[in-house]
């Protein structure tokens, strides 16, 4: 049921010059469900993804939240609909211990505006352990710079959850990670969302992005070419042929009326 999407863009385009960078997307995002979204560099994730997190407005279709349209979209907006996004750099500032990156630029503070630290530090020590931070060698006040790169990824996460977000937009979360960092990464994944909390899970790799999606919305040079539940697709492998296959046809269709 369509009611029951947290966020959903109908017809949503968005132009800069002559290039439709989104062009008529539709689709929503359901409590408790991870969307794997897909699509080859210049598909329009990155657009997408601004767009979601309010840095850009759309030109033109509507943004629903939770059954009901918001207008004039913009960056608070899209935070008090319980959006976060975890860029591919995160964000985060290696020097600073755990606490300080969760809670940088919104501190905890008392009616005197001095930061409570005792209580951010509890805050950090539960949302580590919320999300499967299980390591007994790091604390909250252990610096970012000691972490692994899985481990990094969950400091970000573990800020998005603290800010209320019930939708985490994770761009490209295991580039450049092991096996073994990636497995860290989709762990925090599952724990988010056994929590009830969302994610789109934006990436290159289908493997990855199969392993860990509920969903999948394949997007390619602007469109969204292909919607697909995980239980309607066999394999990775079988969701890349038909990938293939769309685009293709896509493409096909694009020298037609070129020509």
């Amino acid at each position: 049921m369509k009611d029951d999407y947290i966020i959903e863009l109908r017809n949503v385009s968005k132009s800069f010059g002559n290039v439709n960078a989104v062009d008529g997307i539709s689709f929503g995002v359901r409590p408790g469900e991870v969307v794997g979204l897909i699509g080859d560099n210049g598909a329009g994730k990155s657009t997408l993804i601004k767009i979601l997190s309010g840095v850009h407005p759309p030109d033109s279709g509507q943004i629903i939240v939770r059954g009901r349209e918001v207008r004039n979209w913009n960056a608070a907006r899209s935070r008090e609909a319980g959006i976060e996004t975890v860029y591919q750099d995160r964000a985060l500032a290696p020097q600073q211990t755990i606490t300080r990156n969760i809670f940088m630029g919104r501190e905890i503070k008392n009616r005197f505006g001095v930061i409570k630290v005792k209580t951010q530090y509890e805050e950090a020590n539960r949302l580590m352990r919320e999300i499967g931070f299980t390591s007994k060698v790091f604390d909250p006040d252990s610096p970012v710079a000691t972490l692994s790169g899985g481990e990094r990824q969950g400091v970000a996460i573990a800020r998005a959850l603290y800010f209320d977000a019930d939708l985490i937009v994770l761009d490209e979360p295991t580039t450049a990670l092991s096996l073994v960092e990636t497995a860290k990464v989709f762990g925090f994944v599952q724990n988010v969302r056994d929590r009830g909390r969302s994610i789109i899970f934006i990436g290159h790799n289908i493997y990855h992005v199969y392993d860990i999606a509920d969903r999948f919305v394949v997007l390619d040079r602007g469109k969204v070419v292909m919607t697909v539940a995980k239980d309607e697709i066999a394999s990775a492998e079988v969701l890349m042929k038909h990938m293939q296959e769309i685009a293709e046809m896509a493409h096909a269709d694009a020298g037609m009326l070129d020509a």
